[in-house]
């Protein structure tokens, strides 16, 4: 059986990745999975500014040279900064995923390296957003598409003043055709707070998914999770003897998200931020049981060669944003008004199929439907879940230790460094994780 289910996978496009990767471009896997190199064909991102609200980005590291824009630091003292400066490597990191050049095999490659990076330096204290909503305004103000944010404040620590803030500076940026990505935080298993801006309505919210496609146990989840992307076993740019680690976090997702974009709305510019956001919703992989949105992978995993290879997605009407028309719809129909300090809400208009006790967004809904094609999907299902008992107890002591969460998304280097190898491990088939009693969440696959 599990020769058959790897080869429905292969079928499917997805291709696992290497466990013993002696190289960064080697432990870039997700790469492969979304096709990056037939995406970079057509495109590889230019003519797009990507804004990156993070801790600064150091012009000087290799994969960014020529990439790195004079931006501006919102740091107390920092008058003169214009942001190529980076107070640590998370803004340069995340730089990296977006638009690294990966010129070599020890070298981070960009998801869409023709990318440009504008840098929005901060230091975020609890509670306190004011930098962010500053930055989301200059962002906005600048030649910048799409504004990165892998930072994010716990709800706990925003006051309603602080959430209005932030709700201005978004709906300013959305009405001047921005389109905003960010984390939703590494809380999901310990506090699950929503993180702002992440929950500010008019963001897309990004959860991690590990290298199985299954949201990672530590991914906030909630009504604020707009897409999925790959954001466990990611190379990248660290401090340490080699200068590149393993890293996970929502802030890596965030980072291949916003990349994802820049692929789409390079290769259509004459398309708005909002048709380009519609047609990442619409080719998103989609879970396949419980309503859509899912609170852990929102509308799916992000799929930017459905639109770049295939020309797949309805970009819709340009002067409407979809997520904030669906939270408005969604507010109306339940007798709600709108607030500016609720988390935002990313139910579509005429969703389907409630969610239901036993079902699991983590199922290898990734493959796009391959599986159905080639054996039933009730028969396929009970293979898969009497696999998973069996797995179950293996995978719980194999899993890896939770992410220290932080001001920036939350990442964390993951020994040992690259390119050190790391031990083989045998490599199992993708096995969906055990319903919990009660319908609760699925175990997650990090």
């Amino acid at each position: 059986m599990a020769s058959s289910l790897s080869s429905l996978l292969a079928f499917g496009g997805v291709v696992a990745p290497s466990a013993h990767a002696g190289t960064v471009r080697e432990g870039q896997w997700y790469l492969e999975t979304m096709q990056a190199e037939r995406m970079w064909e057509k495109t590889t991102g230019k003519g797009i500014t990507v804004a990156v609200l993070d801790s600064g980005v150091r012009s000087s590291q290799p994969e960014l040279q020529g990439k790195v824009l004079p931006g501006k630091s919102y740091i107390s003292g920092g008058e003169g900064d214009d942001g190529r400066e980076a107070s640590d490597l998370h803004g340069t990191a995340m730089s990296a995923l977006i638009a690294g050049d990966g010129q070599s095999d020890m070298q981070v490659k960009g998801l869409a390296p023709g990318v440009r990076i504008l840098p929005v330096k901060m230091k975020m204290g609890l509670g306190d957003t004011s930098p962010i909503a500053d930055g989301i305004r200059y962002a906005a103000d600048s030649d910048a598409k799409i504004i990165s944010m892998s930072i994010g404040s716990d709800a706990a620590s925003v006051d309603d003043k602080h959430k209005a803030q932030l709700q201005r500076a978004v709906d300013y940026a959305v009405k001047r055709g921005k389109l905003l990505f960010a984390a939703v935080g590494n809380e999901g298993s310990r506090t699950n707070i929503a993180s702002y801006p992440a929950a500010t309505r008019g963001v897309v919210g990004v959860s991690a998914v590990d290298t199985r496609l299954r949201t990672g146990k530590f991914s906030t989840h909630g009504p604020q999770v707009a897409l999925s992307a790959p954001g466990v076993d990611i190379p990248t740019v660290c401090e340490g003897k080699t200068g590149y680690c393993r890293g996970r976090g929502t802030s890596h997702a965030t980072a291949l998200a916003s990349a994802s974009a820049a692929l789409v709305w390079s290769l259509h510019p004459k398309w708005t931020g909002n048709q380009v956001l519609r047609v990442l919703l619409d080719t998103a992989g989609r879970p396949p049981h419980g309503k859509v949105p899912s609170e852990y992978v929102g509308y799916g995993m992000i799929r930017p060669r459905e639109n770049v290879l295939e020309n797949k997605g309805d970009p819709g009407p340009p002067d409407v944003n979809p997520l904030v028309a669906a939270a408005e719809k969604a507010d109306k129909s339940s007798g709600k008004s709108a607030s500016p300090t609720a988390p935002a809400t990313h139910e579509p208009a005429g969703a389907t199929g409630k969610k239901s006790k036993g079902k699991d967004d983590n199922l290898p809904w990734f493959i796009g439907g391959a599986i159905a094609v080639a054996v039933p999907g009730a028969v396929l299902v009970a293979l898969m879940v009497r696999r998973g008992r069996r797995k179950a107890r293996a995978r719980k002591q194999q899993m890896q230790s939770a992410v220290a969460a932080g001001p920036y998304g939350g990442t964390a280097p993951m020994d040992p460094p690259y390119p050190q190898q790391q031990p083989q491990q045998p490599q199992q088939p993708p096995q969906p994780p055990m319903p919990p009693p009660g319908g609760g969440r699925p175990p997650g696959g990090s």
